[in-house]
């Protein structure tokens, strides 16, 4: 009889920073990250949205991950980067100060966001890496249904 292993393989995440802050999204949900673009803005789009902007075509809305992290409002710079993400549903840019790189951390390292502070649906969990914390974001939860709908209704109009 031969024994059989569980092996669990890293979660690869993309690291970038927010201020201070340095968070993760799993790199299974991005699709490219890029220089910060013009961003036009989207009338009658719900406050969580920034703009949009057409990359090779297609309409991206562009949201202000610093509002669900309750971090200060600041100016779009020319140094920042806007990570090219995709939800099952759409896919969206989000503005970051800078992306760092790629790390790889096991699934048992990763707290998940149930066990730290229940009810935080955008943070998928926390790493404990050598030097700080790493929080995890759910991109998959970043949007309401509310702000989902304003943004399907915000982008037909314009179309």
């Amino acid at each position: 009889m031969t024994p059989h292993f569980s092996i669990k393989k890293p979660n690869q995440l993309i690291v970038f920073t927010l201020d201070d802050q340095r968070l993760a999204l799993s790199i299974s949900s991005v699709n490219r990250v890029i220089r910060v673009v013009g961003i036009t803005p989207l009338p009658k789009g719900p406050d969580i949205v920034i703009g949009i902007i057409n990359m090779q075509g297609n309409i991206i809305p562009v949201v202000n991950i610093r509002k669900r992290f309750c971090l200060p409002e600041r100016d779009i710079n020319l140094n920042d980067q806007i990570i090219i993400t995709h939800t099952s549903k759409r896919t969206i840019g989000i503005v970051v100060n800078s992306v760092i790189g790629l790390i790889e951390s096991a699934e048992e390292k990763i707290v998940t966001s149930e066990a730290i502070v229940p009810g935080i649906d955008y943070v998928e969990g926390v790493v404990k890496l050598e030097d700080g914390l790493l929080i995890i974001h759910d991109i998959e939860k970043f949007l309401s249904i509310e702000e989902e709908v304003a943004i399907d209704n915000a982008v037909k109009e314009i179309n």
